[in-house]
């Protein structure tokens, strides 16, 4: 293989953006990262400048190759991940946005949810779609968008205006305007996809009022959707070449290739995908069923069962934010490790709701087991034992769906970098868990999807062979312990 091969991994995530650079081995070889805003117009909603989300892209593009040493020239392919659900509305002829974004975490449509599940439609689209219906899907936000931007939704009826989650946003600003496309993951999150045909669904369209001529055209994750255009660092004609969501992209840079095989991403959410092969497994426990990735245009598809908590890290920056409880987000481990337990005390994450397996949008956070001897480090462990928790419940529904056992879970994201986290999710599960040398799967997995969409790669055995585990905790807690845990938690979730 020739040696001047890179790839550029754009990964749009929910507080920041990360560009990645690797070469033909799969090693990153320059990187960068930028925080952006988050806006909270009101109590349980979010938002996102969909420009700011583009300027931090291009800035960290050009970062990323300064501390690669490369030029755009060097750049074989683009591929990209991303935050998913959060939606966008924008012109099609200028590319101005028609408002802020709304962020996959955002509440505003629990009453619509509410009404549509009164109406008794949650079991044809779960049929249709392998999701439940809920705030945190496309779907319902695009509606409310369209409810309260004056002439939006005559506009998109007439074809002038466009929708996308935020792959769609990155490829049309990659391509100069050329390319209105999404890829099969990020489209089985929008509530109006088919997950038997890929194709967006008649009925699901008219259940949500969607005019069908704004709806980007659903595409393979690893096949060329456009060549880069009008770009300050990288040149025109480079492919765009892959994407996926962002947790399908870390189940992809996991290499879990086999049916079974699962890992977990501890993002600003936390994350528990299984691959199911090339089946859509109905879950019966509150799970989603989901497209993990299809290789090129007519390739086999890969499904894949999924459990999200939506809160995780972003609990951790609560911690850091809101309550001044440490100054930047890993301190919180060395505080939590500075008590021998959490004291009794049990933290549920349902900043913002809860999700699979409760789907529980009006649940909120929960601090319960506080007496006098409770302190600040107390509340640390606690917070980093939720996230843990939440992971339980989510591994127990999936082994009941899919009835497999896990006998291993694969960890990646920020947060798995907590070896305190990751030890207590090992104990409380009764399985060992394993952090691999890369965290940052997330952009492995959009890297070699647009490697493999140019050419770069031509099979995903490549990635197998490049991933290498760090550091693999293995259970200790004893079993009466864990079922006093899991008691203390149990009693919490039913409160909150």
């Amino acid at each position: 293989m020739p040696k001047a091969k890179y790839v550029l991994a754009l990964d749009q995530g929910t507080t920041g953006t990360h560009v990645s650079i690797l070469d033909s081995k799969l090693q990153v070889v320059g990187r960068s990262y930028k925080e952006f805003t988050q806006h909270f117009p009101k109590p349980s909603w979010v938002e996102h400048d969909l420009d700011e989300i583009w300027a931090t892209s291009e800035w960290c593009i050009a970062r990323a190759l300064k501390d690669a040493g490369l030029t755009g020239r060097d750049i074989s392919a683009v591929g990209i991940t991303n935050q998913r659900e959060t939606t966008g509305l924008w012109m099609r002829g200028t590319g101005k946005p028609l408002a802020k974004a709304i962020v996959w975490q955002d509440r505003r449509t629990s009453e619509m949810c509410r009404r549509l599940k009164e109406e008794g439609v949650e079991p044809r689209v779960r049929e249709v779609t392998g999701l439940v219906v809920d705030p945190y899907f496309s779907g319902t936000k695009l509606t409310w968008m369209f409810d309260h931007l004056k002439g939006a939704r005559a506009r998109a009826e007439r074809g002038d205006v466009c929708f996308g989650t935020i792959d769609t946003w990155l490829v049309y600003k990659l391509t100069g305007g050329a390319a209105h496309v999404t890829d099969v993951s990020n489209a089985s999150r929008t509530l109006l996809m088919d997950l038997k045909t890929l194709q967006w669904n008649d009925d699901m369209r008219a259940l949500l009022n969607v005019p069908a001529a704004c709806l980007p055209q659903i595409r393979g994750s690893a096949e060329v959707y456009g060549t880069t255009r009008g770009m300050r660092s990288l040149p025109d004609g480079v492919p765009v070449a892959g994407m996926a969501g962002d947790q399908q992209a870390a189940l992809f840079g996991q290499a879990c290739f086999e049916p079974g095989e699962s890992k977990c991403t501890y993002g600003t959410g936390a994350f528990l995908l299984m691959n199911t092969g090339t089946t859509p497994v109905r879950s019966s426990a509150g799970l989603l069923t989901t497209v993990a990735w299809r290789l090129g245009g007519t390739g086999t598809t890969t499904y894949a069962l999924e459990g999200s908590s939506f809160i995780a890290g972003a609990a951790v920056q609560w911690m850091r934010d809101g309550l001044k409880a440490i100054k930047k987000a890993p301190d919180i481990e060395a505080l939590a490790a500075s008590v021998k337990d959490s004291g009794e005390v049990v933290f549920v994450p349902a900043l913002a709701g809860l999700g699979a397996p409760h789907w529980r949008p009006e649940a909120r956070g929960l601090f319960a087991g506080i007496d006098r001897s409770t302190t600040v480090a107390h509340l640390a462990r606690a917070v980093l034992e939720g996230i843990a928790l939440q992971i339980h419940d989510l591994a127990e529904a999936m082994r009941r769906d899919s009835g497999r056992h896990i006998p291993t879970f694969k960890a990646d994201g920020g947060a798995a970098a907590n070896d305190l986290l990751m030890q207590y999710q090992a104990d409380i599960l009764g399985v060992p868990v394993v952090r691999p040398k890369n965290l940052e799967t997330t952009s492995l997995g959009a890297a070699f999807l647009g490697g493999l969409g140019a050419g770069v790669w031509d099979s995903p055995e490549a990635i197998r062979r490049a991933w290498k585990a760090d550091k693999t905790f293995k259970p200790k807690m004893k079993p009466h312990v864990r079922e006093h845990h899991l008691a203390k938690w149990k009693r919490a979730v039913e409160r909150a």
